[in-house]
């Protein structure tokens, strides 16, 4: 069907390349010829900024979003959490592939009392307002790189400890007996994810994609990311939502929180799967009804 190898598009870490040839060895059990293309983003090459400081969204996905316009590559594979909810005119999520855990998890350099003050390192602003909220006497600091460097960095530094996501950690085997699952934090929408995106008019391409994708897990990060572009989030603002199926229900916990973590406003659905579609919006509501809308104005306000 496909003459020439289709060219895979991946950002240039351990960890993309690695998920990039899991989508690698789904199309080539379809008989599929492939080539792996390595592209830098903008998120890679700036590593001295935090995430949220950059002003844009898509910091890890514009260059390869530019390689798939420029017909440069034919698919591009991504962590789904990283992928703006508004792609750019001409582009489609193809796949979703079946979701890792969604879990964050606390890596400890050492074991500590947690309710004595700390120093705790990562780069997301969700991440940081959540532990805020929960440890309003810690301190947080930002840390940026790929998994392996932030785990260096981690074990060379005198922090108590620092949040990663598992699926990552999972996926480069480098979960230990030194981290803890922080069940109470809601994980970024669609964490543990992988997306893959393509040209929309590739449509003998979208079929051979529709057959590695995992609808539970599509179902579920589409009210994930549906109840973030609600509230006009992005990498900017402290925003997390997590949905998964139990039996013929939907459940998702959604939340949103000011910068220094100070206020919350959360929510907690569960619904029948057939009603499902209208979940993010009324989820969504609730949290802007609960204080969400002025968080969401107040952080707006404080980036003008």
């Amino acid at each position: 069907m496909f003459d020439k190898a289709l060219r895979i598009g991946t950002r240039d870490s351990q960890l993309a390349r690695l998920q990039a040839h899991m989508v690698v060895d789904l199309l080539e059990a379809s008989y599929l010829k492939t080539q792996l293309v390595a592209i830098k983003s903008a998120g890679d090459l700036n590593l001295t900024q935090p995430i949220y400081a950059m002003g844009i969204q898509g910091v890890f996905t514009k260059a390869l979003d530019i390689a798939l316009l420029e017909n440069r590559i034919d698919l591009a594979v991504h962590s789904l959490k990283d992928v703006p909810t508004q792609l750019p005119e001409g582009l489609t999520l193809g796949a979703v592939l079946e979701r890792g855990s969604a879990c964050d998890v606390l890596v400890q350099t050492h074991k500590t009392d947690l309710q004595q003050t700390s120093t705790i390192a990562t780069g997301s602003l969700r991440r940081k307002a959540q532990w805020l909220h929960r440890y309003p006497h810690h301190h947080v600091v930002d840390l940026r790189g790929n998994v392996k460097s932030r785990m260096d960095k981690l074990f060379s530094s005198k922090w108590e400890g620092a949040i990663f996501a598992k699926a990552g950690l999972e996926r480069l085997e480098l979960v230990g007996s030194y981290f803890q699952e922080l069940k109470w934090m809601i994980p970024a929408p669609a964490q543990g994810a992988i997306g893959i995106v393509c040209r929309a008019d590739e449509n003998e391409l979208i079929k051979q994609l529709q057959k590695i994708d995992h609808q539970p897990t599509r179902q579920c990060t589409d009210i994930e990311r549906d109840f973030l572009r609600i509230l006009e989030g992005g990498c900017s603002a402290p925003i997390g939502a997590y949905a998964f199926i139990a039996k013929d229900k939907i459940q998702f916990k959604g939340g949103v929180f000011s910068l220094d973590g100070q206020f919350a406003a959360i929510t907690y659905k569960e619904v029948q799967m057939d009603v499902g579609k209208n979940l993010a919006a009324q989820a969504a509501e609730e949290v802007l009804s609960k204080g969400g809308h002025q968080i969401v104005r107040n952080i707006k306000y404080s980036k003008e």
